[in-house]
């Protein structure tokens, strides 16, 4: 009977899996084109009893509608599969990725700055690029001091004049910081200036510490 073949295919339907765009495409082949069952059942449709055509005319259309829907659901789950493979990074740390730790030069730095916080020290930090005049001139470098010359320093604008307050250097010591802190503040200071500072020489204990005044 027509109406069991038509509830075959609807239960057929229901369970459609597709795995690729040609998978899709042949399961739409197979049921809505000119060949395809749906199309068939339409050939038979002409032979069924008058008084049966409007029961099975409306399975028939029930058939159609969840065929289409089906094939447009499968088609929209593979395009979103798509794109979200395409987002990731193969070439990322795998998850969890495990928080690191602060470096050990970051700690003791912060565990120095505590307790000269405690002590009443103020913590001040001033510019890494500054001029000769308060890296140099106001800590009484004299004019050819060799932290002056270029091979020991490393300058970013450098005077064509004999006023070397003009120059303008990657800070050699943070004590640049305390020239700055001590324009602005009367005293008594008691100041700790942490920080980066750019030598061109081998790195020494004597030059990793902080200024404290």
């Amino acid at each position: 009977m027509l109406l069991d073949k038509i509830q075959e295919l609807l239960n057929e339907v229901s369970t459609l899996t597709a795995k690729s765009a040609d998978d899709v495409e042949q399961l739409r082949l197979k049921y809505l084109s000119k060949k395809g069952e749906i199309n068939a059942l339409m050939g038979e449709f002409r032979n069924v009893a008058a008084d049966q055509k409007k029961a099975v005319g409306m399975k028939i259309n029930e058939l159609k509608q969840l065929t289409q829907n089906k094939i447009n659901d499968l088609k929209e789950q593979l395009e979103t599969s798509e794109a979200q493979s395409d987002d990731i990074d193969l070439t990322r740390t795998a998850y969890p990725i495990s928080l690191g730790t602060r470096h050990p030069l970051t700690l003791v730095k912060n565990e120095i700055i505590d307790i000269f916080a405690r002590m009443g020290f103020t913590l001040y930090q001033g510019p890494e690029i500054d001029d000769d005049q308060h890296v140099f001139t106001m800590l009484n470098f004299a004019a050819d001091h060799p932290a002056r010359d270029m091979q020991d320093t490393f300058f970013v604008e450098r005077s064509n004049t004999m006023d070397v307050t003009k120059n303008v250097l990657l800070r050699s010591h943070t004590s640049n910081d305390e020239a700055h802190y001590m324009s602005t503040h009367e005293p008594p200071i008691r100041v700790l200036c942490p920080g980066r500072v750019y030598r061109n020489e081998a790195i020494s204990a004597v030059h990793t510490v902080s200024s404290i005044r």
